[in-house]
């Protein structure tokens, strides 16, 4: 008999849906900020965490929709050890090439002056990076740290 590992739940989680508008990618920012505040993660932490968030919410308005109207999903999952999952959703419409997305200075935007460096920012300062899509069906960035933080839950 095999036994599996029961799924890890989560000590606490937020879950916020914004609309797909630039402005809102600071909002974004702020409110992972403020719900990670209390690991208290040191400013290098929070720093990397604000800049891989604002990397995957910008690529979900400006190449999930193509700023077009939408919606952003938004989750953060705190789990034992100071682990976080973040991950932020959109409805638009998913890429054709997930690697291809994700290699150094490819951007479907160069008209944009787009760096095409968004997922190599994310891998940066992130511990893992994940990426789901289906064309026409959108797209999840899902962004892994351990927070080193005072803090323990």
């Amino acid at each position: 008999m095999i036994l599996s590992r029961p799924p890890l739940r989560p000590l606490n989680e937020m879950t916020v849906t914004f609309p797909a508008l630039s402005e809102n990618e600071r909002f974004a920012r702020l409110a992972v900020s403020g719900f990670l505040s209390q690991l208290d993660p040191n400013i290098s932490e929070l720093s990397d965490i604000k800049t891989a968030v604002s990397e995957a919410v910008t690529n979900a308005i400006v190449h999930g929709y193509r700023d077009e109207p939408g919606e952003v999903i938004l989750q953060v999952r705190i789990f034992s050890g100071g682990r976080i999952v973040i991950k932020i959703q959109d409805r638009g419409c998913g890429m054709e090439d997930i690697a291809k997305a994700m290699t150094p200075l490819y951007t479907t935007s160069p008209e944009d002056d787009r760096a095409g460096l968004g997922f190599t920012i994310m891998e940066t300062f992130m511990e893992k990076v994940k990426v789901k899509s289906r064309q026409g069906k959108g797209t999840t960035v899902q962004l892994e740290r351990t927070i080193q933080g005072k803090k323990r839950l």
